[in-house]
């Protein structure tokens, strides 16, 4: 699947001590679907920044720990005539290939927020743990009962279209990052889709769910972000 020609499709990966997977995660990219591709290193203490690089991407520095804070710094190097940015983990679990299918509803008019969704796809045994999958179904069930949608993942892997991006004035520096993004989507009237992706198990360690802290934390921050946007 190739995106709609007039479609200009930037890519963002945040990348935080990524060394060991960042340069598999750039090799498997198809080129072709994107004018640029921005590596985002947040900071890292190894050599990820230097990999990424050799790769051919284009890494932009953003010190400030958090996920949100180094998507925030990537939006802000973005090409201006950007239409559609697409956000990938830099860990070599998504298959870049499978963005051609986030983007294209977007480039033709039909969506403007496209998740991949990892629990409709196909994951590797190992990649979702018990507690990401208790943690994305507690999330997206008080979605459901506060917002009336129903989601069916939290995963970072998604597409959205740039000017709808703008109007929904993300802020959240951290683990709040996705559900801030899937919630203002629907306050804002976003034309939101799903669609099935695979799920590879990591290369490397989770800043998250590698952890039991890590993970309680995450789960916190998505609980405390879900509670606050109700205001």
């Amino acid at each position: 699947m190739s995106p709609h020609p007039q479609a200009r499709a930037a890519l963002i990966i945040p990348a935080l001590n990524e060394e060991q997977s960042i340069g598999r995660a750039l090799a498997e990219i198809p080129s072709a679907l994107y004018s640029q591709i921005l590596v985002v290193d947040n900071g890292s203490t190894d050599r990820t920044a230097a990999v990424a690089v050799a790769a051919g991407a284009t890494v932009v520095s953003e010190p400030r720990r958090g996920y949100g804070s180094a998507c925030l710094r990537g939006i802000a190097a973005l090409d201006p005539a950007t239409d559609v940015v697409v956000f990938m983990d830099a860990d070599s679990s998504d298959v870049p290939a499978e963005a051609a299918a986030m983007v294209q509803p977007i480039a033709e008019g039909r969506a403007d927020l496209v998740l991949g969704s990892r629990t409709r796809g196909q994951s590797e045994a190992g990649a979702l743990l018990p507690h990401q999958r208790f943690g994305n179904w507690l999330a997206t069930t008080l979605i459901r009962l506060l917002y009336g949608h129903r989601y069916t993942d939290l995963g970072p892997f998604r597409a959205i279209r740039a000017s709808s991006l703008r109007q929904l004035d993300m802020r959240d520096p951290g683990y709040g990052w996705t559900i801030e993004m899937q919630i203002k989507a629907l306050r804002n009237g976003l034309r939101v889709l799903e669609v099935p992706v695979s799920y590879r198990r990591r290369i490397g360690t989770s800043k998250i769910s590698g952890t039991l802290r890590a993970s309680l934390a995450a789960g916190a921050k998505i609980l405390w972000t879900v509670l606050r946007l109700l205001v």
